[in-house]
């Protein structure tokens, strides 16, 4: 059984963890508003309205049902982040963004490839205790999902990030059985080094790190994914207590993690002062009012075509949107739905 726990993961939507991120007026409005007990009860009404939405059945979910259903509300986010449009230099209905050998059906073909491999890792989690033995297990499902994978998409790295992060997560909600906790058995989980992980130094994010000092995705496990989890998450959380529409409550937790996150997609492809480009465009963005507002969409466009222009890809934050989506989709899956 899962249990609710949103209070440790709702932080302040203003409390980014690299830098200052701008909160939209409404949505800083709504965190502050009477009652609300900051992000934390906003966090907390939004996580009652959506489980008196999306619940359904009162019947409990089963032990044995959870990690399947876990691998299903991955591959949903995964579709969901894919399909949100428009998003700055990245693959959305449109077109492949900065990536000419992507498009939306080859990231949807990529999402529906890995909910099995999701569902592994939690299964694992829930048969065996933290520790080496599931670390190693962990990283043997992760390579084979990684593998399946590429071939659903022809050889193109279209999700190995949501994969570790998602993996991950669903690890720790399998484990602990509730949000607050699962970051950090996630945490511990990524401290552990996979004995039977393969080198990959000339990996672009191995790259990045050598050159650039940057901790890439295996330093957002080991902090317990702050991004995901005081940065977007309390974000999408907000815009929607602020009456933001879903599609503007989801492009500004994108963006809050394009503000903040020391993104290795965008050391790779223009260095220091790709990533310095975009993270001034997102937060100005944010500043204008956010995504919703005449003035943020045409700031949003202007960093669209800043992105295309230079083949920027803000890849690691697609990775924190759909992770962030995955943890709000598991609220109700939480034995206090009522919340």
């Amino acid at each position: 059984m899962i249990t609710a726990d949103t209070e440790a993961l709702a932080v302040a939507a203003t409390a980014s963890v690299a830098a200052p991120v701008p909160v939209p007026a409404p949505v800083a409005a709504a965190a502050q508003a009477p009652g609300a007990a900051g992000a934390a009860g906003v966090a907390e009404a939004v996580g009652a309205v959506r489980s008196t939405e999306e619940a359904g059945s009162d019947e409990a979910v089963g032990f044995a049902e959870v990690a399947d259903k876990l691998g299903g509300l991955a591959r949903r986010a995964l579709h969901d982040e894919a399909m949100l449009t428009p998003k700055p230099g990245l693959v959305d209905g449109r077109d492949g963004g900065s990536h000419h050998d992507m498009d939306l059906s080859l990231l949807l073909a990529s999402a529906d490839a890995l909910a099995a491999p999701i569902a592994a890792c939690a299964r694992a989690a829930q048969h065996l205790p933290l520790g080496r033995a599931l670390r190693t297990e962990i990283g043997a499902v992760g390579r084979a999902g990684e593998q399946r994978m590429l071939d659903a998409t022809g050889g193109v790295n279209t999700h190995r990030g949501a994969l570790w992060a998602l993996g991950l997560l669903a690890a720790g909600l399998a484990a602990t059985g509730t949000l607050g906790a699962a970051s950090g058995f996630a945490a511990r989980l990524a401290a552990i080094d996979d004995p039977a992980a393969p080198s990959r130094t000339a990996s672009h994010g191995a790259r990045v790190r050598l050159r650039y000092g940057a901790t890439g995705a295996m330093g957002e496990a080991r902090q317990g994914f702050p991004h995901i989890t005081r940065v977007a998450l309390p974000m999408l959380w907000a815009a929607r207590a602020a009456g933001q529409g879903e599609h503007t409550a989801r492009t500004d937790a994108l963006l809050a993690s394009m503000a903040a996150l020391e993104d290795t997609c965008l050391l790779h492809r223009a260095g220091p002062e790709g990533l310095r480009a975009v993270r001034q465009g997102a937060r100005a963005v944010l500043r204008a009012g956010g995504s919703g507002t005449p003035r943020g969409r045409a700031l949003l466009e202007d960093l669209d075509q800043i992105c295309r222009s230079r083949r920027l890809s803000p890849g690691g934050s697609g990775d924190v949107l759909a992770a962030a989506l995955f943890l709000d989709s598991a609220l109700p899956l939480t034995a206090d739905r009522s919340r």
